[in-house]
């Protein structure tokens, strides 16, 4: 059978807490997708190789409301599983996660077809995050998620309790057993598979950061007790160091860092794989001094997705098939006699806003893109915005944006605005949250009327660092961006310009990152294009094209 390499990460910028199912020759992955809408991201591949978006599973608000949640609240770590005809999918609502009583609430959709529709959301329970189906050979289903601790000090390090679930009540049934109890080691984003006998408790270690890695227990009952694999491999510094099959928590030099959370899925073949989240880093750290993640480094693509070939050993635990628990950046996987060798592509995004409805590559913040926020239809071949909330908004704002996926592109738009006010503004936008974002926009002052300018907010530290510069607004105005790792430069061009024109200096946009930002710091840098108008009159903005192309 051929085979193909595989360049990790599979799924680049911002996609984390990936989970997997094969369906016939299908595989799906859903990844998290915090305060941004629609909600929950399902990637496709036929061949584990070549992956696309598909779309997402929750887009309807009688579904979801996230007016409000914070940065990086909102969905958390989806888990995607498949029985007897129904795809199932298991999520949490995060409202409050920054202070002492954690708001986790989960629920579970489902839906014949994987582009739905879903069904309205069953609710669970809410113990804690990361909740997990798994269905039983015998026809039980069962809910395993971890639980929160508010208490001062805590009371243990972690703990993941098992409940049943009825799907013909539509409810978890009977009480909740804790199946993990950790003094030292905490443990997170669990699931449960069955093996030759075996419930395996598959579950995310120490956290999210550098620190990160995935461990596997296991117990000859699904209520347990359970028992961590320990083996030699697993090179560990101290005691309280967890056991983990994957991780680069004690390897700072390695091109893929964050290494965990992890999922399975078995090819029609037999060979199994994990995908797990990841995360490249800049050089850039946080100052020394800073209020939270001092010195760290900065990850400006997010967490993203990669795929490892595993194996499971003679004596049934499992291992990374390079027999180390160090993942691979470059990944062999065996091909299907039906399937061709992966044509690599090269990534080039143009939105001419030609089509009916938006691009799945677009999201927004919070809210949908209704009629109220957009249209494709008041201008044909145009993008009209219509102006509402201020970028600090957690309810209204009127914006659409884009993943980075790797540290070197270009971005650009045509845009055509009359402002009256400096109330109103519109332009393209490169954020992380609504705290931390560099923001092109054109605008209106009373000295130099229309204007073009850039404002720069870094943890809610508001700059205009070029002023307010004159340009004429009287045709549409192309705006753009170039980022090549730390470093963001700004252009502009108007109609009578035969060349881009640079507008403020080389700006450092490492900020825009994850453990940069003081509140959230889950998601991912964005691209994009909004429009504001605080004055309440909608005043809109239109806009051509937007291009975003990878600079190799």
């Amino acid at each position: 059978m051929p085979f193909s390499e595989v360049h990790n990460p599979i799924l680049r910028g911002f996609h984390p807490d990936p989970s997997i199912v094969r369906v016939g020759n299908d595989y799906y992955i859903a990844t998290s997708t915090f305060e941004w809408w629609p909600a929950v991201r399902i990637s496709h591949s036929t061949d584990l190789c070549n992956w696309h978006t598909l779309g997402y599973a929750l887009t309807d608000p009688s579904q979801l409301d996230l007016r409000g949640v914070g940065a990086s609240q909102g969905i958390w770590a989806p888990c995607l599983t498949y029985c007897d005809g129904l795809f199932y999918l298991a999520y949490t609502v995060v409202r409050s996660f920054y202070c002492n009583m954690y708001d986790t609430q989960n629920y579970l959709v489902t839906s014949p077809n994987i582009l739905g529709p879903w069904s309205e959301p069953i609710a669970l329970n809410n113990f804690g995050f990361d909740p997990s189906l798994f269905h039983d050979d015998d026809g039980r289903k069962y809910l395993v998620s971890m639980v929160t601790d508010h208490r001062v000090p805590k009371k243990y390090a972690g703990r993941i309790i098992l409940q049943e679930y009825s799907h013909a009540q539509k409810k978890v049934i009977g009480s909740a057993k804790e199946i993990y109890v950790g003094k030292k080691i905490f443990l997170e984003g669990p699931h449960i598979f069955k093996r030759n006998g075996w419930y395996y408790l598959f579950s995310a270690d120490t956290g999210t950061g550098e620190g990160h890695g995935q461990t596997i227990q296991r117990s000859r009952s699904i209520w347990g007790p359970y028992d961590m694999y320990r083996a030699d491999f697993m090179q560990r510094q101290s005691e309280d160091e967890a056991y983990s099959i994957i991780t680069t928590r004690n390897r700072e030099e390695y091109p893929l860092q964050k290494a965990g959370h992890a999922d399975l899925v078995q090819t029609s073949d037999g060979d199994w794989y994990a995908v797990h989240l990841c995360g490249r880093p800049l050089q850039q750290r946080n100052p020394p001094d800073a209020p939270r993640f001092a010195n760290c480094r900065r990850y400006p693509l997010g967490r993203e997705t990669a795929i490892q070939k595993v194996y499971w050993t003679q004596d049934d635990w499992l291992r990374l098939e390079n027999g180390t628990n160090l993942p691979d950046v470059d990944c062999t996987i065996k091909l299907s006699n039906q399937e061709l060798p992966p044509t690599p592509v090269t990534e080039q995004i143009r939105d001419d806003f030609d089509a009916q409805k938006l691009s799945v590559e677009w999201q927004s913040l919070r809210v949908p893109m209704d009629d109220i926020h957009c249209s494709l239809s008041a201008r044909p071949s145009w993008l009209r915005m219509y102006g509402k909330e201020g970028l600090s908004s957690k309810f209204h704002q009127t914006l659409l944006a884009r993943r980075w996926t790797e540290f070197r592109f270009e971005a650009s738009t045509l845009v055509e605005f009359h402002p009256t006010c400096f109330k109103q503004m519109a332009g393209l936008i490169c954020m992380y949250d609504t705290d931390n974002y560099l923001y092109l926009h054109l605008s209106h002052d009373e000295e130099c009327g229309s204007c073009i300018t850039i404002l720069k907010a870094e943890n809610k530290n508001y700059s205009y660092p070029v002023g307010f510069v004159p340009v004429c607004l009287e045709k549409p105005i192309k705006l753009g961006v170039k980022v090549d790792h730390e470093k963001m430069r700004f252009y502009y061009a108007t109609a009578d310009m035969e060349t881009d024109c640079p507008i403020g200096g080389e700006f450092d946009c490492s900020f825009l990152s994850d453990e940069a930002c003081t509140e959230g710091w889950f998601t991912g840098a964005m691209v994009g294009i909004c429009c504001q108008d605080l004055t309440g009159a909608s005043l809109h903005a239109d806009f051509d094209w937007f291009d975003y192309q990878l600079v190799p």
